[in-house]
């Protein structure tokens, strides 16, 4: 056994991880140490750092950790894959690399909830401005000078051309900017690369800085437990090869995410005290909420033929590999250099809700995540799925062991309004492709196909081939119910000088991709623990729509009078 003793232990070196090294490590005399499961963001490896590669680490457990849900009871009973980021950088080096804010709506709902009024969108806006290094410009809404850069696509294949012209004719908006003042309508997506390549946390945060004598990185170790006197955190038993230490600290942070951060808490003892009695867990403080709230994006691949070989889909040919890998390798530029989710959009699938409940993804190609090719010729496909579905589901240990994966169920389509946004959504699809920009393009629908098309046919499409859009999040939500973990501060509640900054302490799931979300939660999170002036709120305008009824199931994207609003 080994004990060393440190100002701050940070657990999971991942997206949020990355982000506190870097700040807490900052001053000099404040020793701080990461434990990360994973290896290291290998700069040779290419699966990680070229865009067009990212299917790889998903379908692979290399940097992975290669979770899946219990059955799903309302999606045939099966088990919905859940890969997470084992790896210095955590899942910022195995994700799309779309960026989204999320829409300033969600975060004036964070502040409705008690005590959380300073995680408005006006004292969240400093927070993502600061880490943001937007190639193509700030716009007054954007910041310029941060650690992560963000590349605006160019999104020149003739496909691309059609989706923005479709959308439009079927009555939605382009816009500049879905990050803006704007977020409901479709535009191209800002994508986290620098020079064609995957710019992840660490490469951002922690490579930077990684030669700071008070800043030690640990990889490889897995985290067993927090260890506590009393109700009091005091430092952190975790095995590094084969050995078990403990290292010690004033202040413990859990970032290990919506799946890791709650088991964490239950293993060592803080969570509903009956379940973990049951597993022989000495309970240090009986908190409900850990690993409950559980929320998640579900998706769905809408495709079509393409009737001109117009799509990427001679890309994916095996002699092709290495031009576009020494393109690529060379020049940062080809095929390789985009994650090729360039463009989409959000809008509301009715009228009856206040701002934006669908997200789309837009792929001039049809391919899954694992790298599977509808009709294996060229096609195309819209990525589409709720941003708010009302199901809760939960991450429980079942095992004091922590090599053991926790039980994950999601409760995919288990609410009326969860199913009812489902069936909209597909029309909402199908009408964009069946408008006339695509009549020389658009052949025959592959998924779900012409077979389904009552509510309840495409139901049993969504419950036979959704995915999750891996956006785990919520599971140790902040405020002040008897269900939250952690206060407004981040600090778990019940017990001392332990803190949670994750996904896991959202109180609801932000609109679209999170990882920007995160990335602004620690920026945040480290202004906080280092006890600094927090940032000045942002008062902007940001827009709004004034619903004024509709058709549910057609429902006119031009209603209803729309005005910006003041954020404050």
């Amino acid at each position: 056994m080994t004990q060393t003793h440190y100002d701050t232990i940070i657990v999971g070196g991942g997206s949020a991880g990355s982000v506190l090294a870097n700040r807490l490590s900052a001053d000099p005399s404040n020793k701080v140490l990461v434990l990360e499961a994973g290896r290291t963001d290998h700069k040779l490896d290419f699966r990680i750092h070229m865009p067009a590669a990212l299917t790889y680490p998903l379908s692979g457990k290399t940097y992975n950790w290669w979770y899946e849900s219990e059955p799903e009871p309302h999606m045939n009973n099966r088990r919905i894959y859940q890969p997470r980021g084992k790896v210095l950088g955590g899942s910022s080096c195995i994700n799309g690399m779309i960026y989204i804010r999320g829409n300033a709506l969600d975060y004036e709902k964070w502040a409705r909830y008690e005590g959380l009024e300073n995680w408005d969108f006006a004292h969240c806006l400093p927070y993502f401005n600061r880490f943001e290094n937007r190639l193509s410009g700030g716009e007054g809404h954007h910041g310029t000078e941060g650690p992560l850069y963000l590349t605006t696509p160019e999104c020149d294949n003739p496909l691309f051309d059609a989706f923005f012209k479709a959308v439009q004719e079927a009555g939605y908006p382009v816009v500049d900017n879905i990050n803006g003042p704007r977020q409901e309508g479709f535009s191209k997506f800002d994508r986290t690369t620098y020079k064609g390549s995957r710019w992840n946390a660490a490469r951002a945060y922690i490579h930077p800085v990684e030669d700071r004598l008070n800043l030690t990185i640990k990889l490889k170790t897995l985290a067993n437990r927090i260890l506590f006197d009393g109700d009091r955190a005091v430092g952190v038993e975790f095995v590094q090869g084969n050995q078990t230490h403990k290292a010690y600290a004033g202040e413990i942070v859990s970032c290990s995410g919506a799946i890791n951060s709650p088991q964490l808490l239950q293993l060592s003892g803080i969570g509903n005290a009956g379940e973990l009695e049951k597993l022989g867990i000495p309970v240090v403080n009986d908190l409900p909420g850990v690993g409950e709230n559980l929320q998640d994006h579900l998706e769905l691949y809408v495709q079509y033929a393409c009737k001109q070989p117009v799509s990427l889909y001679p890309s994916l040919k095996v002699w092709r590999a290495p031009f576009i890998g020494a393109q690529w390798l060379f020049a940062g530029k080809g095929v390789g250099a985009s994650n090729h989710f360039e463009a989409g959009g959000f809008i509301r699938s009715n009228d009856e809700v206040d701002y934006p409940n669908l997200q789309f993804h837009f792929l001039p190609i049809a391919i899954r995540y694992d790298g599977s090719v509808a009709a294996g010729d060229h096609g195309f496909q819209l990525h589409v799925g709720p941003m708010y579905s009302d199901a809760r589901g939960h991450v429980k240990i079942t095992s004091s062991d922590p090599k053991v994966y926790p039980g994950i169920r999601f409760n995919y389509l288990s609410t009326e309004k969860d199913r009812r946004e489902w069936v909209e959504a597909i029309r909402c699809s199908r009408r964009i492709i069946e408008q006339p920009a695509f009549d020389a393009l658009r052949g025959k629908e592959l998924a779900p196909g012409e077979s389904a098309q009552s509510d309840e046919e495409i139901l049993d499409f969504v419950a036979r081939e959704g995915e999750s859009a891996y956006h785990p999040s919520c599971t140790c939500k902040m405020g002040y119910d008897d269900m939250s973990v952690v206060d407004a501060d981040l600090k778990v509640h019940g017990v001392k000088n332990l803190r949670v900054v994750d996904a896991s302490v959202m109180p609801d799931i932000t609109n679209g991709n999170i990882y920007a979300p995160v990335m602004m939660i620690a920026e945040k999170a480290a202004d906080i623990i280092l006890g600094n002036a927090p940032a000045a709120p942002m008062d902007v305008d940001f827009y709004r729509h004034q619903p004024n009824g509709g058709n549910p199931q057609n429902p006119s994207p031009n209603g209803g009078t729309k005005d910006l609003k003041r954020a404050s």
